[in-house]
C-alpha cells in the first residue's frame, strides 16, 4: 500500500515578522500595570475549591471579569492553570473541566462581561471578524495579550507555586494555551483539547459551511475583503504556526468525529510541536468536552508541573 501523500495545507507557513510581532505581543503584557482585587463567591464554590471573583484591567484598558478555584486542604503554594474559555461571548464557569482537585485554577471572560456570564452563541454576536483586515487590529491580539496579563496574575497570587503554571482549554482556549506556552515564559506545560485556528489554510481550501468559522467568510463576501488578505493576518495567529514555536510539554487532542477541528489539523499542530515532550490524545465524540479530558489532562499537568 502506498502512503498518504503529505497535505501541503497542514504545513506551517510561518510568515514575516511573526518573532518581532509575537515578541512585543509577550513584551505589552508582560509590562502592563498588574493590578487585581478579589471577593468571595460563595454561592460558586465547589466541593474541593472556594470560589472568589477577580477584576483586572486588560492590557488596552478594558475591565476585565474572572474567577479564581482554591482548594479547601491548600496546605502550601500550589499549581495552577489558567483556563482559556471557547470561543463565545460566554464566561466558562467552575467545573470538573476548569477545576482540578489540588490546583488553583483562574479564568476570565474575555470580552469584559461579568465573571459568571452565560449567552448562548448567535452568529450576529460572534467577533471572528473583528478587525481581521490585519495581524494588529484582530480581535485575537487584543484576547491573547489579556491572556499572557492573566498568566502573570496567576503567578503572582499567593496561594500559587510560580514555577508550576499550566495554559489549558479547548477550542479557542486550547489553542490560545498553545499561544501562551509559545511565547509566556511563565508556562510550563500546556493543555491545548482541539485546538482552533488549526492549518487554515487547508480548512478554508474547503467549503465552509458552520458557525462561528463562517463569520469569517460572511464577513469577506460581504466588504470584500478577499480571502488572502484574511489568511495573512491569520498566519500570525494560526496554531500550526504557533506549534513551531512552542517549547514546553504540550498534550493536544482532537476529536475523531469533531467537523470543527478536523483531527488532520490537530494531528499537524502537533506533529510540528518544537518540543519533544508531547503527547496526543484520541477522543471518540466531536467538538465538545469528554469525560475522560478530567484525568488526562490532570496526569499532563502532574507529570509536568513536578518541582525540580
Amino acid at each position: 500500500m502506498e502512503p498518504d501523500t503529505p497535505n501541503p495545507l497542514l504545513e506551517p507557513y510561518v510568515p514575516d515578522g511573526f518573532e518581532a510581532f509575537w515578541q512585543a505581543l509577550w513584551e505589552s503584557a508582560r509590562d502592563a500595570p498588574l493590578s487585581y482585587s478579589r471577593a468571595p463567591a460563595q454561592a460558586r464554590d465547589l466541593p474541593h475549591h472556594q470560589i472568589e471573583t477577580i477584576v483586572f484591567q486588560g492590557v488596552s484598558g478594558m475591565e476585565l471579569h474572572g474567577w479564581i478555584a482554591i482548594p479547601r486542604e491548600l496546605q502550601a503554594e500550589a499549581p495552577a492553570f489558567l483556563w482559556i474559555p471557547a470561543y463565545g461571548r460566554w464566561s466558562h464557569l467552575p467545573d470538573p473541566y476548569s477545576t482540578r482537585e489540588g490546583f488553583v485554577s483562574l479564568s476570565f471572560n474575555v470580552h469584559g462581561l461579568p465573571a459568571f456570564h452565560e449567552e448562548a452563541y448567535r452568529p450576529e454576536r460572534g467577533y471572528f471578524a473583528d478587525g481581521i483586515e490585519s495581524p494588529d487590529t484582530w480581535v485575537m491580539k487584543r484576547i491573547i495579550q489579556d491572556v499572557f496579563l492573566a498568566v502573570r496574575i496567576l503567578a503572582d497570587l499567593p496561594e500559587t507555586d510560580g514555577h508550576r503554571l499550566c495554559a489549558a482549554g479547548l477550542s479557542q482556549g486550547g489553542g490560545m494555551a498553545l499561544w501562551a506556552g509559545a511565547w509566556c515564559p511563565l508556562v510550563q506545560c500546556v493543555v491545548a483539547d482541539m485546538p482552533f485556528l488549526s492549518a487554515m489554510r487547508s480548512v478554508f481550501s474547503k467549503p465552509i459551511y458552520r458557525y462561528p468559522l463562517k463569520e469569517v467568510v460572511d464577513f469577506s463576501q460581504r466588504s470584500r475583503v478577499p480571502m488572502e488578505r484574511i489568511l495573512h493576518t491569520i498566519s500570525y495567529f494560526d496554531t500550526v504556526n504557533q506549534a513551531t514555536r512552542c517549547r514546553v510539554p504540550t498534550q493536544v487532542s482532537c476529536g475523531l468525529k469533531d467537523p470543527a477541528v478536523r483531527p488532520e489539523t490537530a494531528r499537524a499542530v502537533y506533529d510540528h510541536l518544537a518540543t519533544t515532550q508531547k503527547r496526543f490524545v484520541e477522543y471518540p465524540g466531536g467538538h465538545d468536552w469528554d469525560p475522560d479530558m478530567l484525568e488526562n489532562n490532570r496526569e499532563w499537568m502532574n507529570l509536568n508541573l513536578s518541582l525540580p
